[in-house]
């Protein structure tokens, strides 16, 4: 059987809705500014997977009538909790410069990098030694498949529960 590719403006249109046109970057910014002020979480515009299966509608237009009448405050609310928090990142974006740049990348790259990798270790000997077996670190082909390292021969992916 073929693969069949739908972009989001054809799933759009093929379930009766509209797709905004927003600039490059744009929907980046508000992601990340929702992210930190939480303007789409449940206690904001309600549990949306409870919403859908209590409405009885079918299209796009009966189900956005429907919560908006039983939600009337939500979508203003989340959009003053995105907008001001957007209002924010301006103001931080504003103080980043080049040397802060390299200090980030600096810290990402060098410190982090290093602590994450004592982290693992500490991790791999401590459990080896409680269980009394070997451990050894994952090789880069085995970390890219999400091996942090072998404690005993077992594959350990601890660091996706960290």
């Amino acid at each position: 059987m073929p693969t069949i590719k739908m972009n989001n403006a054809e799933l759009a249109a093929e379930v009766g809705t509209r797709t905004p046109s927003f600039p490059k970057y744009t929907t980046q910014i508000m992601n990340l500014a929702n992210q930190n002020a939480q303007g789409t979480r449940p206690l904001v515009v309600g549990q949306m997977s409870k919403l859908l299966r209590e409405f009885g509608g079918n299209s796009y237009e009966e189900w956005e009538a429907w919560y908006r009448e039983r939600m009337p405050d939500a979508l203003g609310e989340a959009t003053r909790r995105v907008f001001a928090m957007v209002g924010k990142l301006k103001d931080a974006i504003g103080r980043i410069d080049e040397e802060m740049v390299r200090q980030w990348v600096e810290d990402l790259v060098l410190v982090k990098t290093f602590i994450g990798f004592c982290l693992q270790e500490a991790i791999l000997l401590r459990v080896a030694t409680e269980k009394g077996t070997d451990y050894r670190a994952s090789t880069p082909e085995e970390e890219s498949r999400g091996i942090d390292g072998y404690i005993g021969g077992i594959p350990s992916y601890y660091s996706r529960h960290v």
